[in-house]
């Protein structure tokens, strides 16, 4: 029996109610669902039970995130074996957005060195897996794609009560365009705003990171260095502080985007079901669960041309460019005015969404980690 330890650590603080809390929650859950008797599964905060690193003796350990420019990896191996779940790399995509500074380029540095003690990545897409090998170095038969899922709550509604009370919880219009996650550079919210104001409907954005900009609660103290003091003395705000401002100005000013906050589990299906068409006009993704989420929900999506949501939708979706406001203006109106196009491509969602589950996922993994003790 193969004695397997994921650090559970997501699953609290920041990272709980993002995708990377979402991916491991459900990746647990469904790999305990199985039930595989020739695994034994143990998962815990690997940061608050150290100790239990060292003394167990794992066949696997599991850490199941990866940044570049913070130390997630530990400077020596721990089991038998070691994997390691790498997202995406959007830090390095996008070095002018988010650049490291001298603490960053170190842990990387130091972060590359550690990854030699893997013995296998999963990702969570082809795209990512390009990336990985682009710019970690790491072989592409090092490397396996599992893909994510949407979890089983995300269905079609049709309790009409439920979707009223959740359309008055959140003051939702009768016709809105529906964007769920957080509002990084990456994101690319400013061409959203700008394609709903050529449609002329109104944006809900869901999500706490939202409501944080202008709030004062943002904090970038993980990247403050020295090169923040010649950014202050330059009069030259940081990337991001500089993004955020822009957003701060385009919310204050426009009176058709709700930010609903956090959505918990209980109502977000609902939104879903309530949302005229969903977006995900991001310059780049490792995934984009909301695309498969909105899927079974039964809304047409409208994509960026990225690479890995094209990957994901693949065909199920309209695909705009994530620089042209107008180009997602006329995709989302086409959505609404062509009852027949709507029709067709909510019916490819469902099709599509029929690729993705936990269970699957989660025999992946283990058929992965069998491999890897050369156990099958």
């Amino acid at each position: 029996m193969l004695s397997i330890a994921i650090d559970s650590g997501p699953l609290s603080g920041g990272h709980s109610v993002r995708g990377i809390g979402v991916m491991v929650k459900e990746q647990i859950q469904a790999i305990k669902r199985l039930s595989d008797q020739a695994i034994k599964l143990e998962t815990f905060d690997f940061a608050a039970n150290h100790q239990s690193l060292i003394t167990n003796h794992y066949d696997i350990v599991h850490y199941p995130y990866f940044f570049p420019y913070a130390l997630t990896l530990p400077s020596r191996k721990y089991g038998e074996k070691m994997v390691v779940t790498i997202q995406d790399l959007i830090q390095l995509i996008y070095p002018n957005n988010y650049p490291p500074g001298i603490r960053g380029k170190l842990n990387f540095y130091k972060q590359r060195i550690r990854l030699k003690n893997v013995d296998a990545v999963i990702t969570i897409s082809e795209t990512s897996k390009k990336d990985i090998v682009r710019f970690l170095g790491i072989p592409a038969e090092k490397i396996h794609v599992i893909y994510l899922a949407p979890t089983s709550f995300y269905k079609v509604i049709n309790d009409k009560e439920k979707l009223k009370d959740v359309r008055r919880k959140y003051n939702l219009p009768s016709k809105f365009v529906f964007y769920l996650g957080d509002v990084n550079y990456n994101k690319n919210i400013p061409t959203l705003i700008k394609a709903c104001e050529i449609a002329g409907l109104p944006l809900a954005i869901g999500g706490k990171h939202a409501t944080e900009v202008g709030s004062g609660e943002i904090s970038l103290k993980a990247v403050k260095g020295p090169r923040d003091w010649i950014r202050f003395i330059l009069g030259k705000p940081h990337p991001e502080t500089a993004h955020f401002r822009e957003l701060e100005k385009l919310f204050s000013n426009n009176k058709n985007i709700i930010r609903t906050g956090y959505i918990p589990d209980e109502d977000i299906a609902a939104v879903f079901n309530c949302a005229t068409v969903c977006c995900q006009p991001s310059f780049y993704e490792g995934f984009g669960l909301s695309v498969v989420n909105s899927f079974a929900c039964g809304v047409p999506v409208v994509i960026a041309k990225t690479q890995a949501l094209v990957e994901i939708a693949d065909g199920a979706a309209l695909v705009a460019d994530p620089n042209d406001g107008t180009d997602f203006a006329d995709k989302i109106s086409s959505l609404i005015n062509n009852p027949a196009l709507r029709g067709q491509t909510i019916k490819k969602g469902f099709e599509r969404v029929k690729f993705f589950s936990w269970e699957k996922t989660a025999r992946e993994m283990i058929d992965l980690y069998k491999k890897v003790t050369n156990d099958m």
